[in-house]
């Protein structure tokens, strides 16, 4: 549940590692015409635009670093609410429809390849209803994210033939993304009566749950060596932040405007809270090097937006901003070799509400 509609390996080798072709693309490079960054985002290069319209988000790498798997509720592709389709890295223009691997029913979110990159996981709620679910009541001004109890987490092929399915519990099975080493999959479920962090095996098998405090955790992602985990949480701590909580949960809500981010070891041991910022910290990543994890926050802003790219250490010092669009940049990831990062971005998109994804060059 790293919704879209929320809010409308070693990194590059050092230069004298470079072959000479990468040398000759770096000489040749001109900012100039890197018109999709904006002028202070010194960690990125050769910005490209993948997609066009209506919102799309979530994309995540595939193993080998030529792919990218992703949502979209676009309704030139045929799709009534959010679907999981994949692309490869190379230049798109408007009009372009990418292969959908989702079977078209039901809502679908937080997709992730498996090794070998000729399957997938994703989470969808197809088996339980083949429409599409209600949006939530949002019309008492409070903003809400639905937690649908009829997602599961299934397996698919890339011509879209569901191949498994991975959870069985009744209630909301969601969010899965895989180790780097694509041994475990982490996800967040209900079964326990709280949204609460799990790890299974890829076939779905041993089970262990991960995290047991009140309050939503979600969207978690491994650390690059597979011991540690990065999630975002609410923690609702008064009387009266609890009983809200629980009210929404019930109503199979959960209110996303106040998170922070923690780390954990696989087995559930060494939780830690690394920011402590205020406002809504999520969508985190870690960088290559396990030091460092980037992430997306409004924190510093009043209205709610603009929500930009940051990074911080693992021990909760040096916040840095990486990205200053004026709306919306979040979902980044980091291409298993280090060398390009994806994100969901706002920018550039003629002021309509349409997010789109951009991959980049990562500039150490």
């Amino acid at each position: 549940m790293r919704y879209l509609s929320f809010f409308v390996a070693a990194l590059i080798a050092v230069t004298a590692c470079q072959p000479e072709s990468d040398k000759s693309s770096e000489s040749s490079y001109d900012p100039a015409l890197d018109t999709l960054k904006y002028e202070q985002e010194v960690h990125l290069k050769n910005v490209r635009q993948l997609t066009f319209g209506a919102d799309n988000a979530e994309a995540y790498w595939s193993y080998d670093n030529t792919k990218l798997i992703f949502q979209s509720n676009n309704p030139e592709w045929g799709v009534d609410c959010d679907q999981v389709f994949y692309m490869d890295i190379t230049p798109k223009k408007e009009g372009d429809q990418p292969p959908m691997i989702s079977t078209g029913q039901g809502r679908t979110t937080c997709s992730f390849f498996m090794p070998g990159d000729s399957l997938a996981v994703y989470s969808t709620t197809h088996m339980d209803d083949p429409n599409c679910p209600p949006e939530p009541d949002r019309s008492g001004g409070a903003y809400v994210w639905p937690v649908y109890e009829g997602y599961d987490i299934v397996v698919a092929d890339l011509q879209g033939n569901t191949v498994d399915t991975l959870t069985h519990t009744p209630g909301y099975d969601a969010e899965p993304t895989l180790s780097p080493q694509g041994d475990k999959i982490v996800f967040t479920s209900m079964r326990s009566g709280d949204l609460e962090l799990y790890i299974m095996d890829t076939d779905g098998s041993n089970v262990v749950q991960v995290t047991d405090e009140l309050g939503y955790d979600g969207g978690a992602f491994f650390s690059p060596d597979g011991k540690q985990l990065v999630f975002r949480a609410s923690r609702p701590k008064t009387e009266e932040e609890i009983s809200k909580y629980k009210s929404l949960l019930e109503q199979g809500l959960v209110e996303p405007t106040n998170m922070e981010l923690f780390v954990v070891n696989v087995d559930g041991s060494g939780l830690k809270q690394i920011t402590d910022l205020g406002n809504a910290n999520w969508a985190p990543y870690f960088h290559p090097s396990g030091d460092k994890i980037i992430f997306s926050s409004n924190h510093k802003s009043k209205r709610g937006f603009p929500f930009n790219l940051f990074m911080i250490n693992t021990d909760g010092t040096g916040l840095k901003q990486i990205t200053f669009d004026d709306t919306f940049d979040s979902f980044p990831m980091f291409s298993y070799d280090g060398e390009k990062i994806v994100f969901g971005s706002n920018r550039h998109n003629g002021g309509d509400r349409s997010t789109n994804i951009f991959v980049a060059d990562w500039v150490e």
